[in-house]
């Protein structure tokens, strides 16, 4: 089987509970390491899925690494190479299929209900999930591409979730792990501290108490999702 290759934008954002997953289901997988300036592949065809985790910039940057990217992303659509995307990565994917990103109304970091969506497509993604307690760190969103429909949608982030054929493409971060949550708030600690107003934006001890036991329901939800998204890998 063709490896699924993996984008890491920044040490701390790494495929967490998504590799766990990969590794059980005997999936095997490759990282690109953009923030050790790993040279992006030539071409993905030797790949059965693509996969684009969080980061802290953005989708609008002028990053040199970022058009060559959106230009394996539209090849592995044209391709018909299932994408995932989680936050930044989420972004991207959308931008390179003519989507506009912007800020998000507020600041949205810590733990957060998000709701699916009432269709048939998302009944298709999460069963007879209906609702769940998600982790969140973002200023930007995402505007959905043509001919995607909305999964997740929360109060204070209208498109949460999108899919697109294959493609499942994330603003919320399902793939944390209790450790990564504590790394995070020690990394955007100087963020959290010029957030403090937004009404969507956790304290670091509010976001780390009783992460364990978040992340273990997280991580259902997600394998729930990844189970969906790898029965789609290119042969």
């Amino acid at each position: 089987m063709k490896p699924v290759l993996i984008f890491r934008f920044i040490s701390y954002e790494g495929s967490g509970y998504l590799s766990t997953f990969l590794n059980e289901q005997g999936v095997p997988w490759e990282l690109v390491a953009i923030d050790d300036d790993a040279p992006l592949p030539a071409s993905i065809s030797d790949y059965s899925g693509i996969v684009l985790m969080g980061g802290p910039m953005s989708a609008n940057e002028d990053l040199p690494w970022i058009p060559p990217l959106l230009d394996l992303i539209r090849e592995a659509h044209a391709m018909q190479i299932p994408l995932l995307g989680h936050c930044l990565g989420g972004q991207l994917i959308s931008k390179a299929f003519g989507a506009k990103i912007s800020q998000n109304p507020v600041k949205e970091i810590g733990w957060g209900e998000v709701n699916v969506c009432a269709n048939i497509i998302a009944k298709e993604w999460f069963g007879s999930i209906e609702t769940f307690n998600a982790f969140h760190w973002h200023g930007e969103t995402f505007a959905l591409p043509h001919g995607a429909t909305r999964l997740l949608a929360s109060d204070y982030c209208e498109n949460q979730a999108y899919a697109l054929g294959h493609h499942l493409v994330m603003q919320t971060h399902v793939e944390v792990l209790p450790e990564m949550v504590k790394r995070w708030c020690e990394e955007g600690a100087e963020e959290l501290g010029l957030s403090v107003q937004s009404p969507a934006v956790q304290e670091a001890g509010e976001m780390q108490q009783d992460a364990t036991l978040h992340c273990s329901s997280l991580n259902k939800v997600a394998s729930q999702l990844y189970g969906c998204w790898v029965q789609n890998l290119a042969s």
